[in-house]
């Protein structure tokens, strides 16, 4: 746990970690700033607009202000990662993708993550769930969510590879009556998730009933890999733009069914440098990291907590999910390592 000698407060966090441009923005900061009218979030970036008390409660939950990372371990596993778990710690890692045919239409790869949603609502284990939709308005761009129906959960599937705070939507679930949520985000995101529970701080880590974290190289800027890259360097309309993934290449799939490429090199040029500063590329702290690396179709999935694991199990026995050895998918595995280490070297 952090624990400071001073009083310390937000200017603190802007010199550290904002004004250094090492800031995550996940946004942990203003959702659990205990003034009203103190913090706001804009630009992708939290900001000062009120006067800050030096309460210190922004810094105890920045992923980016003194890492905690052996404590954050120590906390949900009850240990630290060993040096020979290079994906971090885990009970079982396997590869899965949806039976649900609605879904694989919609997802990204396997569709793990919007099935185990699916299946938690459906049993009652959560009300909902915080994810990353779509602004209505701007085509493609990533905006926070609260998900409360199974049209919600299905509508947010896919991926953008461009930032959304999805932390900022906690307090909007909580205003909304929800009382236990599944939360789905970045590293970074998992990360202050659990620093918010290590507090603790119940009015918002006890809402979180389980994470699911996401594979995460890096993201990039929506002005600079949409617009620069897609919808200049490509000549399409982002309206007609089915599909972003990434498969050593980028791969903008369109409504029409055509497919175009982006170097990834070039693609590098819009990556947001606040990801040079993160060292975890499996979401190493949730209960559950799935992402799609070297496959088509299906997702890799990593089980982490016992939590996680019964989360899994019971989509499994309740014919939502189909399910192989990631002992039969080698280039995944050998992927998933070789990028952990990449990530733990900033490279």
């Amino acid at each position: 746990m952090l624990i400071m000698s001073e009083k310390k407060g937000f200017d603190e966090l802007s010199k550290k970690v904002i004004s250094t441009d090492i800031c995550s923005r996940c946004g942990a900061c203003v959702l659990v700033c205990p003034y009203a009218g103190v913090l706001d979030y804009a630009d992708l970036s939290p900001r000062l607009v009120g006067e800050c008390v030096d309460c210190g409660i922004c810094l105890k939950v920045c992923p980016r202000y003194e890492p905690q990372t052996e404590n954050l371990e120590s906390s949900v596993f009850g240990r630290p990662r060993t040096d020979e778990e290079s994906f971090g710690i885990f009970k079982r890692i396997l590869v899965a993708r949806s039976r649900d045919g609605e879904v694989i239409k919609k997802c990204q790869d396997g569709g793990v993550a919007t099935t185990l949603l699916l299946g938690a609502l459906k049993s009652g284990m959560i009300d909902g769930a915080i994810l990353s939709g779509v602004d209505p308005s701007v085509p493609w761009l990533p905006v926070p969510k609260v998900a409360i129906t199974r049209e919600e959960i299905i509508a947010s599937a896919g991926t953008r590879y461009s930032f959304s705070p999805n932390l900022l939507a906690v307090k909007e679930a909580l205003s909304k009556g929800l009382k236990k949520v599944a939360l789905v985000g970045t590293p970074c995101e998992v990360q202050a998730v659990r620093m918010i529970q290590q507090v603790p701080l119940r009015k918002y880590g006890d809402a979180i009933k389980f994470t699911i974290g996401l594979f995460c190289t890096e993201s990039f800027s929506y002005e600079g890999l949409m617009l620069k890259g897609i919808k200049e360097g490509l000549g399409l309309d982002l309206k007609s733009v089915a599909k972003v993934n990434i498969k050593g290449k980028v791969l903008v799939s369109t409504e029409s069914g055509e497919v175009y490429k982006i170097p990834l090199k070039e693609a590098k040029e819009y990556s947001e440098t606040k990801c040079q500063y993160c060292t975890d590329f499996s979401a190493e702290l949730a209960d559950i990291s799935v992402g799609g690396v070297g496959l088509e179709g299906w997702t890799l999935t990593v089980l982490r907590t016992d939590l996680g694991v019964s989360v899994f199990e019971e989509a499994v026995r309740n014919w939502l999910l189909e399910v192989k050895p990631a002992e039969e998918f080698g280039s995944a595995m050998d992927l998933l390592v070789k990028l952990s280490a990449a990530k733990r070297k900033g490279e």
